[in-house]
Order: structure tokens, then sequence, then C-alpha cells
């Protein structure tokens, strides 16, 4: 068996404005985000991880390197984790696109609708998932710093969720979400979780003896 723990980064100010950062660089943690990594750092630096990865912006490596300097691994960059492309979508106020016809078909669609010049959300959660399975056969608990709807969609993948009810599922900036993977079953342990429920994850006990 292997625990994916699944981290959000943590906040920065296009959250706080509203905006659509997308894959654009040069999106930092803001004041509050690096004292929150910090934070996940202390709070993680208990648990049994035995590597970390992250998507490729800065916000998620930002996120994952207080960790990874605690606990003396390297952080791995892996594509499959970088944000969802929203394409025409980047720098944009959400509040501006809530009357766009695109907008609303995409969140209602998600599973079929594209962002402009983008990425389909399917391709998003295929990557990630492929990218699980084969981490799956080298380690027994790995930290994945990446973003909101790449978590989503791992996580509705392995809950058999339908990707156009996704937006039910709520993942904050910071939290952490933990699913247990065998080769014969799989398990959500924990969703949108606070930095605290790191002590959670390491006293809990598994009962199927896996």
């Amino acid at each position: 068996m292997t625990r994916f723990l699944l981290v959000r980064h943590t906040a920065h100010d296009f959250l706080v404005k509203g905006m659509m950062a997308g894959r654009q660089s040069g999106v930092h943690l803001n004041a509050a985000g690096k004292q929150q990594a910090e934070e996940l750092g202390e709070r993680l630096s208990i648990l049994p991880i035995e590597a970390i990865y992250c998507g490729p912006l800065e916000r998620a490596r930002e996120t994952a390197a207080p960790l990874a300097r605690k606990i003396g691994l390297q952080v791995q960059v892996a594509d499959e984790f970088d944000e969802i492309d929203i394409g025409g979508w980047t720098n944009r106020a959400i509040g501006d696109l809530d009357e766009e016809a695109d907008w609303q078909r995409w969140n209602n669609f998600r599973s079929s609708t594209a962002t402009p010049a983008g990425e389909f959300m399917l391709d998003v959660q295929a990557r990630a998932v492929q990218k699980i399975s084969e981490l799956k056969q080298h380690h027994r608990f790995v930290a994945i710093f990446t973003h909101g709807d790449p978590i989503r969609a791992i996580v509705a993948h392995f809950l058999g969720v339908h990707l156009d009810l996704f937006l039910r599922l709520m993942i904050d900036p910071g939290s952490l979400n933990l699913i247990e993977l065998g080769d014969d079953f799989v398990r959500l342990c924990m969703l949108n979780a606070p930095a605290a429920a790191a002590t959670a994850i390491n006293d809990r006990a598994d009962t199927r003896g896996y």
C-alpha cells in the first residue's frame, strides 16, 4: 500500500484578488502563504514521507520547500502535477467571467469542455493519475504539492465521482488530502483537512492490515 498526501499550495495574491493565475510564471506565495508553508513543513515533518513531488509552478515549489528542508529530501518536479492550462482565462478576474457562457459551460460540463486554447479536465486527471500509478511502484508514502483542480480530479477518479460533479469537493489552500492506494483497493482517508491534521495521519491505525 502507498499513501499519497495531496497538498494544495498555500496563499498568494491572485487568490486574495480573485484572479485566475493559471500557469503563468512569477506567481509567488505572499507573506501569509509563506507562513502557512512553514507550518505545513513543521507539521508534516513527523510523517514517514519517502518522496516529495510537486508541480513546476513557483507557488507549488515554494509550498513544498520547507518540508523538504526539514526532512532532508529533494523536491522532485513533475509536470503531471501542473495546474490545468486555462488558456485565455489566465490573469482574468473570476467575477468578470461569471457572465460568460463558456465559463459557465466549463464549470457545469467540466468533463467535456476545454478552457479557451487550453486543456480538458480529463487530460489533467489522466496525467495525474498515471503519475500516481507510477509512483506507487516505488514508494510507500509520497507527498505531492499541487493545485486545487488537479487534486479534485485525482480524488474524483479514486472515488468514482463524475468530473461534472467535482466542484462539490472543497480543496482549500494548504489543505491535506490523503489517499491510501493498494493493488486492489483505494481509500480516501482525509479531505480538505488543515495542517494540524498531520498528527491524525501519523496516529491513524490501519485496521485492514495492509
